[in-house]
């Protein structure tokens, strides 16, 4: 009778652990998964957050400051010792405005004699327009109010019409004045000109962006 007790209070107490420990696992589980969920739920909150700063607006690069506004220093080559010239526009437009002092007539004729004074023209020349004769340019930005005034200033040095003399009053003597203006060192004027506009470049450090409030 003793053994029988001893044998059904043994299975009761096995029962009983049985039981606390299938309890703790279950607590367990319980506790791991309610941690799953939390480490899941800060795992999609931090996504969203991700999104969120993604589709935020951001600031332009540093480019976009240049300006919306250029001028551009050209040199290209020529039947004689070549030409220098500007373009000069809105970088948003494929459009560009020419300008530049030859002489009118034919080249050729002209450069035999240094200081002939001779009728000139201002605008684009043959060959302005086509990539193929560049060989060098430098080309600077401007906001739009600088932009209106140097834009103007071209305008009026066109209007004014010099006469063109390859020694006094020659190409590069005219860009030179339009990169004077907008307080650009200048190289001088009997500077060939594909190495005048290289000089330009490295006389200004080759900056990009021109206020002539600053200067």
């Amino acid at each position: 009778m003793s053994n029988r007790l001893n044998r059904l209070a043994l299975g009761l107490l096995a029962a009983a652990l049985g039981g606390v420990i299938q309890l703790g696992a279950i607590q367990t589980a319980s506790a791991n998964e309610g941690a799953a969920r939390a480490s899941e739920a800060k795992a999609l909150a931090s996504a969203d957050v991700s999104a969120d700063a993604s589709a935020a607006p951001r600031r332009p690069a540093s480019s976009a400051a240049k300006g919306p506004y250029y001028v551009d220093f050209r040199a290209r080559t020529a039947a004689s010792w070549g030409h220098t010239f500007v373009w000069y526009g809105k970088t948003s437009e494929r459009a560009v405005e020419v300008a530049g002092l030859t002489p009118a007539g034919d080249v050729g004729t002209y450069m035999l004699g240094y200081l002939t004074w001779v009728p000139s023209e201002t605008g684009a020349s043959y060959g302005d327009l086509d990539p193929q004769y560049l060989t060098a340019h430098y080309k600077v930005y401007l906001n739009e109010a600088d932009a209106k005034r140097v834009f103007a200033y071209i305008k009026h040095l066109q209007a004014s019409s010099p006469v063109w003399n390859a020694y006094t009053t020659n190409c590069t003597g005219f860009i030179g004045e339009i990169a004077e203006y907008m307080g650009l060192k200048t190289p001088s004027r009997w500077t060939r000109p594909e190495e005048y506009i290289n000089e330009l470049k490295k006389l200004n450090s080759g900056r990009q962006m021109v206020r002539l409030s600053e200067q």
